[in-house]
C-alpha cells in the first residue's frame, strides 16, 4: 500500500510532531488531558477527507480471485448478482456491489440482478443508478441485464432456483415474462450460470448460497460482505468460495486493481479508496498511542525502581 497523495505526507508530519509532543511532556510528569487524544482522532479523521487522501491499495489473493475469475469470462456469459444487503450495511458492502457490476458489464457480460432481502432492491437500484444507467446507458434491459427483483422465502428460494428459476421468478421487475425476456432464454437454473455473487452480510447470504446453490451444482461462488463476517466465510475459501471481498477494505482493493487494470474507467468513483484515507490515518495514530503509552508506563516503572 503506497500514498499517491501529497497531503498524506503533510498530515503525518503534523501528527507525528503532536505525538512527540505529547510523549515530552508526558515524561516530564505533566498528565495529558483525554480531550487531547480525541483532538488527534478527530484530527486523522478529518483531514484525509479534507485533502481527499488516498491510497493505492495491491489486491490480496482472495480478492483478486474474484477479479480474474470475471476477467476470464468470455463475452455473453452470465453472472448472477444477488443484492442481500439493507442501508446498515451499505456503506461497506454498496462500493463492491458497484464495482462488480461495472467490472461484468465492462466485460460485456450479461447480468441477472435479484434478491433475497426485502432491502435489497432499494441498494440494487442505487448501483443502476450509479453504475449501469450513468455509465454504460447503452446497456439494453432483458438483453445485457434483467433485474428479476426481490422473491421473499429465504433459503425456500435457492432451493427451488437451483433447479427451476421461472418457477420462482416467472416475471421480472417489470412484469416482463420469463420466456420473453432474451437473457434469460437457455438459463433454466442456477445451474446455467457461469458465476454467482452474493453482496450482504446476514441471513440469508454468501453462506446459504454456497451451502444450497454453489455445492449442489458446483457453479463457481463469490461474495462480498461486511468486515465483520468475513472470518466467517474464510474456511469455504478457496474450495467453496472461490474469492470474497471483506470489509471496506476488500472493497477498496476491488476498485484499485480495476481501475489500474481499465485506464478507460480511470475516473470512476471510489468511495471504498476514499473511505480507507481516514481509516488508515486513524489506525496509524492509534498505534502510536499505544506504543507511547507503553513506553511511558516502563519509564515510569523503572523511574519509580530507582527512587
Amino acid at each position: 500500500m503506497v500514498h499517491n497523495n501529497v497531503g498524506v505526507i503533510i498530515t503525518l508530519l503534523v501528527i507525528a510532531g503532536g505525538l512527540v509532543w505529547l510523549l515530552v511532556r508526558s515524561f516530564r510528569g505533566k498528565e495529558i488531558d483525554r480531550r487531547v487524544i480525541f483532538l488527534f482522532i478527530m484530527v486523522s479523521v478529518a483531514a484525509p477527507l479534507l485533502a481527499t487522501i488516498t491510497f493505492k491499495f495491491t489486491a490480496t489473493p482472495i480478492v483478486e480471485a474474484l477479479y480474474d475469475k470475471i476477467e476470464a469470462l468470455p463475452e455473453g456469459s452470465t453472472v448472477l448478482l444477488s443484492f442481500d444487503f439493507d442501508p446498515a450495511m451499505a456503506p461497506e458492502v454498496q462500493p463492491m456491489a458497484n464495482v462488480v457490476t461495472r467490472h461484468c458489464l465492462e466485460k460485456n457480460i450479461k447480468i441477472v440482478f435479484m434478491c433475497l432481502w426485502a432491502t435489497g432492491q432499494g441498494q440494487l437500484e442505487i448501483t443502476l443508478d450509479q453504475v449501469l444507467r450513468r455509465d454504460f446507458a447503452h446497456k439494453i434491459d432483458g438483453v445485457d441485464y434483467v433485474n428479476m427483483g426481490y422473491k421473499a422465502g429465504n433459503e425456500g428460494v435457492l432451493n427451488v432456483i437451483v433447479t427451476d428459476f421461472e418457477k420462482m421468478f416467472p416475471t421480472d421487475v417489470n412484469t416482463t415474462p420469463y420466456g420473453d425476456i432474451e437473457i434469460l432464454q437457455g438459463v433454466n437454473s442456477c445451474k446455467d450460470m457461469d458465476l454467482i455473487v452474493s453482496f450482504g452480510g446476514g441471513r440469508p447470504g454468501i453462506k446459504e448460497w454456497i451451502l444450497f446453490v454453489g455445492d449442489p451444482t458446483g457453479v463457481p461462488s463469490a461474495g462480498g460482505v461486511a468486515a465483520v463476517v468475513a472470518p466467517q466465510l474464510y474456511p469455504y475459501y478457496p474450495r467453496q468460495l472461490m474469492g470474497l471481498l471483506g470489509g471496506i477494505k476488500g472493497a477498496a482493493e476491488y476498485e484499485s486493481h480495476f481501475r489500474e487494470r481499465h485506464p478507460n474507467h480511470a475516473d470512476m468513483d471510489t468511495p471504498a479508496i476514499i473511505m480507507m484515507g481516514p481509516q488508515t490515518i486513524a489506525h496509524i495514530v492509534i498505534i502510536a498511542f499505544i506504543i507511547i503509552g507503553n513506553v511511558l508506563f516502563f519509564m515510569n516503572r523503572r523511574r519509580g525502581a530507582r527512587s
